[in-house]
């Protein structure tokens, strides 16, 4: 008899776009753990530009602020608010009272995390437990590899319009050069990416390698003659 995580995983493994994962699966993921709430989002599919947005991300997923973000950053691996803080601490972190109780676990591609998974539950209902960060590890490693395949293959036109002549970047890499051309500072990169200020740097220095610019302003110049020529190459 299958169990309903091997259901779980084979429906992801039959999903074909995000909007399949979102409508199909995350109810599913909901399900299997009783949450209250649940969530799939990838990186580069966020509001990065939003005033709103921002703001969470400086406060609600800092990885200087949010112990959870923080180690999922640092381990690659799933965790509860219990594993990582105090409940009274969690309580000023995210206040929220559907957040009583958080997991969440990483979704990688190419040793970077492209996305995350979450699941949150009320102050009325059981903390997540280490059973429940097995199950998740498990559901994340299907993620990962579904976003290392199936979503490779559809990557949005939004990022590939820049790789006409930068094939050499990584889409880590791309999402930087984006930032980098939104006049985003490299600590704000990072908070963005969840990465650190210094991984940003290291990135840009490749990035400038394999350019052969010296400089963010010549990189993003680049890039945007790239684009210009890809659209007329489209018309």
């Amino acid at each position: 008899m299958t169990s309903s995580l091997g259901l779980l995983f084979e429906a992801i493994n039959q999903a074909h776009r995000e909007h399949d994962l979102r409508s199909q699966i995350v109810p599913k993921i909901g399900e299997h753990f009783a949450a209250k709430r649940c969530s799939i989002f990838f990186f580069d599919q966020l509001p990065l530009t939003d005033p709103n947005f921002q703001k969470i991300l400086k406060i609600a997923l800092s990885i200087e602020h949010n112990p959870v973000a923080r180690y999922l950053v640092e381990r690659h691996a799933p965790v509860h608010e219990a594993l990582v803080t105090s409940p009274k601490a969690w309580q000023l972190i995210c206040p929220r009272p559907d957040h009583w109780h958080v997991m969440a676990g990483p979704i990688i591609n190419l040793a970077q995390i492209v996305g995350v998974v979450g699941c949150t539950r009320e102050k009325s209902m059981p903390a997540f437990d280490t059973q429940n960060l097995v199950d998740l590890s498990a559901i994340c490693l299907h993620l990962s590899v579904w976003a290392a395949t199936v979503r490779s293959q559809t990557f949005s036109v939004g990022t590939q319009h820049l790789s006409f002549r930068t094939n050499r970047l990584t889409p880590r890499e791309l999402q930087i050069a984006e930032l980098v051309a939104l006049g985003r500072t490299n600590a704000e990169i990072g908070t963005e990416l969840w990465i650190t200020e210094n991984s940003v740097k290291q990135a840009l220095k490749r990035m400038f390698r394999k350019l052969k610019v010296s400089s963010r302003a010549q990189m993003v110049a680049q890039l945007s003659v790239n684009t210009q020529r890809l659209t007329t190459e489209i018309v």
